[in-house]
C-alpha cells in the first residue's frame, strides 16, 4: 500500500490550502476512515520530504556506527526547498513522532537546521537536556542563521 503519489501530486483534504505531505487518495481515505497504517505514513514522509528523511537516516547511521551520546547536523540545508522540508518534518508532532518510532530514536531540533538524534529513552540524559535547553539554543546562534 502506497502512502504518497510518486513525483508529487498533492491531494488537498478538508479545505486545506497548503500541505506538508504529498498524500495519496488511499492514505487520505484511511485517515478519513479512522486508523492509518504507520508504514504507509512513514513512506509518505520518505517520499514527500526526501531531504529531511535522508538527514535523519544519515544521523541515525552515524549514531549507530560512531556510538556516543548523540549525532547532529550543523550544516545548513543547500536551498530553501530543503530547509522547508526539514522545518516541516521537525515542526509536525505527527511527522517527527513517526520518524522517531521508525528509527527508534529521539529527535531534537535547534534553529532552522540543527537536528540532533539521540538514542530512544535518553530524554533525561544530561546531553539531551543540554541540547534542548534555552542555554543550548542561545549558544547555537550565529549571524549566518539570522534569517533562516
Amino acid at each position: 500500500m502506497h502512502g504518497c503519489r510518486p513525483g508529487g501530486g498533492v491531494v488537498r483534504g478538508r479545505g486545506a490550502e497548503v500541505v506538508s505531505l504529498d498524500v495519496s487518495p488511499e492514505l487520505l481515505a484511511q485517515a478519513e476512515a479512522g486508523e492509518v497504517d504507520e508504514a504507509a505514513f512513514v513512506e509518505c514522509i520518505r517520499t514527500s520530504l526526501p531531504y529531511a528523511w535522508e538527514m535523519v537516516a544519515e544521523l541515525v547511521v552515524r549514531l549507530d556506527v560512531d556510538g556516543g551520546e548523540f549525532a547532529d547536523n550543523q550544516v545548513p540545508p543547500p536551498d530553501e526547498q530543503a530547509r522547508g522540508q526539514l522545518l516541516r518534518a521537525m515542526a509536525s508532532d505527527a511527522i517527527r513522532g513517526a520518524l522517531e518510532r521508525h528509527h527508534g530514536v529521539k529527535l531534537a531540533f535547534q534553529n532552522c537546521h540543527r537536528v540532533g538524534v539521540f538514542p530512544a529513552g535518553t530524554e533525561d540524559s544530561a546531553r539531551y537536556r543540554a541540547f534542548t535547553s534555552v542555554r543550548g539554543q542561545l549558544l547555537n546562534q550565529s549571524p549566518l542563521l539570522r534569517d533562516c
